[in-house]
């Protein structure tokens, strides 16, 4: 994430074009430290949100109205009095810095014009919102800074306003080409730490960007790089700037499989341009991303507790199955036992008392066998000591295959309901998660009943499974969890329709509604696709998928849901990319 100077610059020329002489015709502090202004321009009506949290400092336009508490904050209240029916007059961003200056015009208590400017700062925990007047002297702010808590900077009313240069960096806009090769250079850095500890508002990731636009790695040291490296570097710095002078602005989110991860005013070579989402508004982006962020954080915190469960089901389930195995290879030496017995009952009476071992031909092999012996015992003592051996082996062999097949069951059980967990995007997901965890006993029920006894109370399920249209408009469902992958498969599809999942690992059920029809090939590498992108292989880059139609697939009685066999299949290689498919919601 880089809330960084080139975004602010992006939204300062989107909030100036939008709103420079538009009135303020409500103030609300939704937050401790947030402020909405509703603001009218042109006929139209704008929600400008500013929030100066220190863990996630934002502005942007917004068509969310925010609830207020019944008694507005002293703050608050300071800014209704002075800027309700305020005009604003600009919004600029001196240099790069992370901070938005609102100028704005209203009438005193006399009667006459007066300018004041609301000072948005967003930097990081030192972010806040200050009020102050024509002449630079603080009013009041969101947050009061005193000499106690910063020997930089006072924030309190009656001081002067003013930029903090704590970090001696140069403007990126105004710096020339001469300065800019010699402040790079003079670090003892890598390149890209280079650019953005020299420069104000330029990020990691925008340096980052800039090192990868000259074809030079971020990481390379400064003193490595040639002149020619160097100067080509200084071009693209330039042309970067360029950019931004003359509004350039085309705002990309980063997505990584429906995830976002990054976003910017430009497009970046840093990343595939299948992976950049375009937006018109740099507004729009920023509340999508911190929205789609937010739902999943919130998916993560709620689904918290399922995951320390199946996480540590699994851990103990996988050191059963590692015991198991080994009691199987142990069990792989019983044979030899059986043999050590048939020799000695045939050759037994060769044996002399008190001998320590028997050699022999192994009449199976025809190749000579030691076979050690207890002295204290005689030839068939000594046999039936290995038959018992043997027997028992036997014995353990037979009862380990069976619980390692169970074992294997329940670990490849815990391993698609912890797939399910990872796909899983709002709470209603989880509710039968939750549910089939209880059913097997691996969460207690927690509700009771008057007497005493454990009682279950199911809740709503409301979650459904995803439903995507193919290009060629057929429709594929995919299941969620194991719940929705057995109804899919067993009462919504029809047995000429075809059945998709991952080989060999956990994973959603994906059936194609074939409508009578013969699919077309395109059909079957959108639904491998599918089936690739909802399973543990969502990681890799090839995925090998199992397909079938669905009168193929059984389902064993008594198994685990989810689970099915079949024993005629097609393959193919896919790649877990679904950017070609719509959702349907």
């Amino acid at each position: 994430m880089a809330f960084d100077g080139t975004v602010i610059s992006n939204l300062v020329y989107e909030l100036d074009t939008t709103l420079t002489g538009g009135r303020i015709v409500k103030i609300a502090q939704p937050e401790n430290d947030a402020l909405l202004f509703t603001i009218k321009n042109n006929g139209r009506q704008y929600r400008l949100f500013a929030s100066a949290d220190a863990s996630l400092p934002l502005l942007y336009l917004t068509d969310t109205n925010k609830p207020s508490p019944m008694t507005a904050p002293n703050f608050c209240m300071l800014l209704r009095k002075h800027l309700n029916s305020a005009r604003i007059l600009s919004v600029t961003q001196p240099g790069l810095e992370r901070i938005v200056d609102l100028t704005i015009e209203h009438l005193n208590e006399m009667g006459d014009t007066c300018k004041k400017h609301l000072m948005i700062e967003l930097m990081g925990k030192h972010s806040n919102i200050i009020f102050c007047d024509d002449e630079n002297h603080i009013v009041d702010s969101i947050k009061h800074i005193s000499g106690l808590v910063s020997s930089v900077r006072e924030v309190l009313p009656g001081r002067d306003y003013f930029i903090p240069e704590t970090q001696h960096k140069e403007n990126p806009l105004t710096i020339t080409q001469e300065q800019f090769l010699s402040v790079i250079t003079s670090k003892a850095a890598s390149i890209g730490k280079a650019i953005y500890t020299s420069l104000t508002g330029i990020s990691p990731l925008m340096a980052n960007e800039i090192c990868c636009r000259a074809s030079i790695e971020s990481d390379r040291a400064v003193s490595s790089l040639t002149e020619a490296e160097l100067l080509h570097l200084s071009h693209n710095f330039e042309r970067f700037v360029e950019d931004i002078l003359s509004h350039s602005y085309q705002p990309v989110m980063i997505m990584e499989e429906s995830t976002p991860c990054e976003y910017a005013s430009f497009p970046l070579a840093l990343y595939p341009k299948e992976n950049q989402k375009p937006y018109e508004s740099i507004s729009a982006l920023l509340s999508d991303y911190y929205s789609m962020r937010d739902t999943i954080t919130r998916i993560r915190q709620k689904s918290s507790d399922l995951r320390r469960i199946v996480n540590t089901a699994l851990e103990r389930v996988q050191k059963k199955k590692d015991i198991q195995e080994k009691q199987l290879k142990d069990t792989e030496k019983r044979d030899k036992f059986k043999i050590y017995g048939e020799m000695l009952t045939t050759y037994g009476y060769e044996l002399k008392e008190g001998a320590r071992e028997l050699e022999c031909v192994n009449y199976y092999t025809n190749e000579p066998i030691r076979i050690p012996l207890d002295p204290a015992k005689n030839a068939m003592e000594n046999a039936r000591h290995y038959f018992d051996k043997y027997n028992k082996l036997k014995r353990t062999n037979e009862a380990v295959t069976i619980q390692l097949k169970e074992t294997c069951e329940e670990l490849e059980h815990l391993e698609s309901i912890s797939n399910a967990l990872d796909i899983a995007l709002v709470e209603s997901d989880l509710v039968q998660l939750r549910q089939e965890l209880t059913d097997y006993g691996y969460l207690k029920y927690h509700n009771h009943g008057d007497s005493g006894k454990k009682k279950s109370r199911k809740e709503k399920v409301t979650s459904k499974p995803l439903h995507y249209r193919s290009s060629d408009g057929y429709d594929i469902y995919v299941g969620k969890n194991n719940y929705q992958n057995d109804e899919l498969t067993f009462h919504f599809a029809s047995g000429n329709d075809w059945w998709f999942h991952a080989k060999g690992m956990a994973g959603s059920h994906v059936i194609v509604k074939s409508q009578g029809e013969e699919l077309p090939d395109r059909v079957f590498e959108e639904a491998a696709a599918l089936a690739a992108y909802y399973s543990k292989g969502r990681e890799m880059g090839k995925v090998e998928i199992d397909y079938v139609e669905k009168k193929q697939v059984k389902k064993p009685n008594g198994s685990k849901p989810g689970f099915v066999i079949y024993y005629t299949n097609y393959s193919m290689i896919a790649t877990p990319d679904i950017s070609s498919l719509t959702q349907v919601e």
